[in-house]
């Protein structure tokens, strides 16, 4: 049972380091739902609890920080 805990906290660092390449809001809004989502069913499914609501909070929470999180655009200089 422990090691199947080393492999979700694994592939858990490493979706993290994924969701970091995607760039613009709504790409990095739909994978950090994803990721969240992911989590959350794994979360929920380790804990006993329903994996279906674990991936919809995480969905929506992970949808959320990816949004906000996303870089803003330079502004245009005076003469574009």
């Amino acid at each position: 049972m422990r090691f199947n805990h080393i492999r979700i906290a694994t592939l858990a660092m490493l979706a993290l380091g994924v969701s970091a390449c995607a760039d613009p809001v709504g790409q990095r809004a739909l994978v950090g739902g994803g990721i969240g989502a992911a989590g959350g069913a794994a979360i929920g499914a380790l804990t006993g609890g329903s994996p279906l609501a674990g991936a919809a909070i995480g969905g929506a929470g992970g949808a959320a920080i990816g949004a906000l999180t996303a870089p803003r655009p330079a502004p245009r200089g005076y003469y574009y």
